[in-house]
């Protein structure tokens, strides 16, 4: 459908307008500039904003005429049409406008008071007083001209003296904003003139009680904000912390032992611990969440419509044939990808080659490279030194043999090497099986059904585990084509209540007991929920009195915390650890469970179990020669370079440039990491949860297409994150990119809303 885009934006400004309260049935209408026309998308006359449809919104030209558009319904536009087209001729910034019957500013055009400048707020964003437009005909060119007067004074709220309220926006969003503010400074104003002493203003009382039972709301909700919103932190002019320095400092040592090489550690772990870890300080957990509930409780802060435009414009004109190959891969692939990390706003890249730290798509545009496949590519994309040593392996067995082959022992030795919990491993395709064998060997290790995981947190796509995905407490939303009894024995809590832990746990015993606990070390979403420092020492208590086991999936922490997992930094011995990503490098068939030997018994081999066998689990490529072959030497190089330490280095300077930007910008963003793991949340979407369901159906759309917006903004100026809130370095991203990185985040952050 022809200008698809700017009616939808209208739709989307009707919809959030009657959420808010702001617009009711057909008291007034919105209107869109189309970019690069002299035209404008605007909602018909005395039509139901509830039920709009983007076939229904008119397109007007700068005369407003009505342009006939194929496939429209051909609705009359508002009446108001001139009243647009005037302002989008006069005003060139302008690129959303809204008009609505506003019971509040009226009474003050009853009164004859325009609205003074009452805030910093009001200055900013209205352009201080809103002035009063004199009478004139709803619909005649009288009012356009009388708007018109006004317009040349500048300002972007208007109170009609007969006929509502006018604001207007450099994008919607901005317009949707104002008008919620120009209704809070109207009410303010309207209560002080009808309370001020010795002053008799004649106000229908209708209008006075609307405005006296608004205000209490609204006193309310501003009292809520202002007690969880965060004073912007001062900006800090400290050099930031230096990857390069820690690589610099690693290799001088390694030197020194090449020259007088260190005894052979016979302590299990020992060597782990003396390569290090990533994260150099833990963070202020409390701190975190103070600063991602306030984050939530302020209106989203995305990119502006304008800004927006032209991030569109970007995909749309230097990404032609990423949109070419993801539109024909529609017809073959179910959405058009075939991985969930390839699904981004507002359509796929097809990327043609990866290196260090940067990605190259299909129209050779290169971007900074912080998805690293997910996390698993900690020595960076496509590290050299692993690609030629698998190319040897891989021609002399070829990438799978079906039966043994001698890199299966040499992983399994080195996994137990620097994970000394992992007394025995046995290899599988993924993370997600990796899981479902834990549960199952756990739960024929224990003879007891129940399973525990925390809500919010990703374990794979296994029927067991699609609990509560991403969002706490939404249980089996997200379950659908699995059956009942699947998720029957599975429990999910809260990640931040270890009171509520051990009540399921309780609970469990008249279930046949609790099988397995099973945590990500970090927190949910690889820390996007972080947990206490002591969390997962406190989760070994309770599964020990209990006599449950714990599983640590350290898909994602596994060797990029440090070689010796989170297990090790945290100090913790999970009973099984999932491992996958890492193990092999970012090399594909990458996973599977480990853990103590008599857990790991039940996964004997045998097709008829006399050798121990009792869970049935297997797969033809599951450690196969290439995959084994990739994780031996992609662990050898991490030890050897320590890179999971000088990612982490990495990580500390990224996060520490992001949060002066923030600072500088005035964002209510929230930056901080785990080593490596780097989190940038720009709306808070996933803190939302069912322990307010009404904030998360409302709210999560709306935050979740910000974040997404953002994420796009990222990638136009040539920076791939996940999902637009999570970032990973590897020891390639050096200083060098580390600023390169910080100077386009900061061009993004200058397009964000308020700005």
């Amino acid at each position: 459908m022809e200008y698809a885009s700017s009616r939808q934006h209208v739709v989307s400004m009707c919809r959030t307008m009657l959420e808010r309260g702001f617009l009711k049935a057909t008291e007034g209408n919105v209107s869109v500039r189309v970019p690069g026309r002299r035209r404008y998308a605007v909602t018909p006359s005395n039509y139901g904003y509830e039920r709009m449809r983007a076939e229904d919104i008119c397109i007007v030209d700068f005369d407003a005429k009505v342009v006939a558009v194929e496939g429209a319904s051909q609705l009359v536009p508002s009446v108001e049409a001139a009243m647009h087209a005037t302002i989008y001729r006069e005003r060139p910034d302008v690129n959303a406008i809204v008009h609505t019957h506003q019971p509040f500013a009226s009474a003050l055009a009853y009164l004859r008071r325009p609205i003074p400048s009452l805030s910093d707020e009001q200055s900013r964003f209205l352009g201080g007083e809103v002035p009063i437009i004199d009478y004139a005909p709803a619909g005649t060119g009288f009012l356009a001209r009388n708007v018109r007067k006004k317009l040349l004074a500048g300002g972007n709220a208007f109170i009609m003296a007969n006929h509502g309220v006018v604001v207007l926006g450099a994008d919607p969003e901005r317009a949707v904003f104002a008008m919620g503010l120009l209704e809070k400074v109207s009410i303010a104003y309207l209560m002080a003139l009808v309370t001020e002493p010795d002053k008799v203003y004649t106000v229908p009382a209708p209008i006075r009680e609307i405005a006296i039972g608004k205000l209490r709301a609204e006193q309310k909700r501003i009292a809520a904000q202002v007690t969880h919103a965060l004073p912007v932190e001062d900006v800090v002019d400290e050099p930031l912390p230096s990857a390069d320095a820690e690589a610099a400092r690693i290799a001088a040592s390694r030197d020194r032992e090449e020259v007088t090489p260190a005894e052979p550690v016979a302590v299990p772990g020992a060597e782990a611990a003396r390569l290090g870890y990533a994260i150099s300080t833990y963070p202020d957990v409390e701190d975190v969440y103070r600063r991602l509930d306030a984050l939530v409780d302020q209106p989203v802060r995305g990119p502006r419509h304008d800004a927006m435009l032209g991030v569109l414009d970007y995909f749309e004109t230097r990404c032609r044939a990423s949109k070419e190959i993801t539109t024909r891969a529609k017809r073959f692939i179910p959405g058009g990808v075939q991985h969930n990390l390839a699904f981004n706003y507002p359509f796929p890249l097809a990327i043609t080659k990866a290196e260090g730290a940067h990605l190259t798509d299909a129209d050779g545009n290169t971007y900074i490279d912080f998805l690293q496949a997910g996390g698993p590519t900690i020595l960076g994309s496509n590290y050299a030194p692993v690609r030629e040593r698998v190319d040897e392996v891989i021609r002399e067995s070829g990438p799978v043999t079906g039966l043994f082959h001698e890199y299966e022992l040499k992983l399994a030795e080195l996994v137990n090497r620097y994970l000394p919990s992992i007394e025995v491993y046995r290899a599988l395709g993924s993370g997600t099986e990796g899981v479902m064998a834990a549960v199952r060997g756990a739960r024929a290790f224990t003879g007891k059904p129940m399973v525990i995981k925390m809500g919010g947190a990703y374990h794979g796509w296994s029927d067991t585990m699609v609990v509560g995905l991403r969002v706490p407490g939404t249980w089996r939303m997200n379950a659908k084509g699995i059956p009942l009894g699947a998720t029957a024995n599975t429990r999910e809590v809260f990640p931040e209540s270890l009171g509520e832990l051990k009540r399921k746990l309780i609970e469990n015993r008249a279930r046949g007991g609790t099988a397995a606990v099973v945590v990500e070390p970090v927190g949910p979403e690889s820390g996007t929920r972080p947990v206490p420092e002591d969390y997962n020492a406190r989760i070994r208590e309770l599964c020990d009195e209990f006599g449950a086991l714990l599983v640590f999936d350290e898909v994602v922490t596994g060797f990029r915390l440090g070689l010796g997992g989170a297990q090790g930094y945290f100090g913790v011995k999970p009973d099984l650890t999932v491992l996958g990503k890492a193990v092999s490098g970012g090399y594909p068939m990458a996973g599977g469970v480990g853990g103590r030997a008599d857990v790991m018994a039940v996964f004997g081999s045998g097709l008829d179990g006399k050798s121990g066998a009792h869970v049935q689990v297997g797969g033809t490529l599951s450690a196969n020669p290439l995959s084994c072959a990739a994780g031996v030497f992609a662990i050898e190089e991490m030890a050897r370079t320590n890179a999971p330490v000088i990612a982490g280095r990495a990580g500390d300077r990224l996060t520490a440039g992001l949060n002066r930007l923030v600072a500088t910008y005035g964002l209510p963003y929230v930056v901080y990491n785990q080593g490596s793991i780097v989190h940038l949340e720009s709306t808070g979407v996933l803190m939302l949860s069912m322990r307010n369901p009404a904030k998360l159906f409302k709210e999560s759309p709306v935050r979740k297409s910000a974040m997404e917006r953002m994420g796009a903004a990222y990638a136009a100026h040539g920076i791939i994150t996940l999902a637009g809130s999570r970032l990973y370095t590897s020891m390639a991203t050096t200083d060098a990119v580390v600023d390169d990185a910080l100077e386009r985040f900061e061009q993004v952050f200058a397009l964000v809303e308020g700005v």
